[in-house]
């Protein structure tokens, strides 16, 4: 019998940096447990650095487009955890998913907020990328195994 995966949420504020990055590892490193999406407060467009960032290490998110978590609050879908991977005070114009979920906030910083010269954007777009893998690595170690209720 296969086993149900886990639904995850990343939230951010415009869907397109630290959320995107969060949903393709935990949907490379963790698809055996865990299907993964990624939302903003509001919607932007895909961070060129992040895009640029993921290929470096195989991962093409260019396809991706940004959506609202608003919309997929509306449609009724349910998630076994929705984590924010923004600063709190975003987080808090998160909605709050009905049923037993899972709450928690990763607090990263933000891409499309970096000064300075392309390859010094890149090299901080890097860092919080190495970051983001790295909580999605400790949350797969410590989520893999929690039985889901249908």
């Amino acid at each position: 019998m296969p086993q149900l995966k886990q639904k995850v949420l990343f939230v951010c504020i415009h869907n397109s940096a630290r959320s995107q990055m969060a949903e393709a590892f935990l949907n490379q490193m963790g698809h055996d447990y865990f299907e993964a999406e990624s939302a903003g407060i509001e919607p932007g467009k895909l961070n060129a650095l992040v895009i640029e960032s993921m290929q470096e290490i195989g991962i093409d998110i260019s396809h991706k487009s940004t959506k609202s978590v608003f919309d997929i609050y509306k449609s009724g879908k349910q998630y076994d955890a929705v984590i924010t991977v923004c600063d709190a005070e975003a987080a808090e114009k998160c909605p709050v998913f009905q049923g037993k979920v899972k709450r928690m906030a990763w607090s990263f910083s933000d891409p499309s907020s970096f000064k300075g010269t392309h390859e010094e954007k890149l090299a901080a777009t890097r860092l919080v990328r190495d970051q983001v893998k790295a909580s999605v690595a400790e949350f797969i170690e410590q989520n893999k195994n929690l039985t889901i209720s249908e």
